[in-house]
């Protein structure tokens, strides 16, 4: 029961963040939940690209998602020098369409993020929507839809890396 309240509680003040602000990159910029990711979208010069006109859908991890990788994988990202890498890593959180939730279909389906060279495997059903990414690992999806002026953000508990094609059956 204080599970189900906590996550109301964290849409509604996702909610009323969205209220006040437009696209993708406000929305996160507004919430300190998604302060690593703001960092990292800074750092690969993609706030403005996520500022336009969209449509995207943005898989957004939380601070404790990349707090969850490696010690020093953060740090080692930001590097200037890493910036290509850093980049890929963002681009396979994005998809060029605007998916609500309703639009993912029941079961295991393929779907091409913005990293155009890799899957993610997204399954939905009565459970919810899980993410499968190139290590193999699943991210879930904890809060989904929040409507931006340039698409919808789905709130992931994991960092999404690429690496191999999921398993998707």
């Amino acid at each position: 029961m204080k599970t189900t309240f906590k996550a109301a509680i964290a849409a509604l003040a996702l909610t009323t963040t969205a209220a006040q602000a437009s696209t993708i990159v406000e929305i996160a910029a507004a919430d300190e939940r998604f302060s690593t990711l703001v960092a990292a979208v800074s750092a690969a010069g993609l706030a403005d690209a996520l500022s336009g006109p969209g449509p995207f859908t943005v898989y957004a991890p939380i601070n404790d998602a990349f707090a969850a990788l490696p010690d020093g994988t953060v740090e080692t990202l930001l590097k200037p020098e890493n910036k290509d890498q850093l980049t890929n890593v963002l681009l396979y959180h994005v998809d060029d369409r605007k998916l609500s939730a309703d639009m993912i279909p029941t079961g295991s389906t393929y779907f091409k993020p913005m990293l155009t060279s890799e899957r993610l495997c997204i399954t939905a059903n009565g459970e919810g929507v899980k993410i499968a990414d190139g290590s193999g690992e699943m991210a879930n999806v904890v809060i989904a839809d929040i409507q931006a002026d340039n698409g919808v953000i789905h709130v992931i508990d994991k960092v999404l890396l690429p690496g191999n094609r999921p398993d998707c059956h």
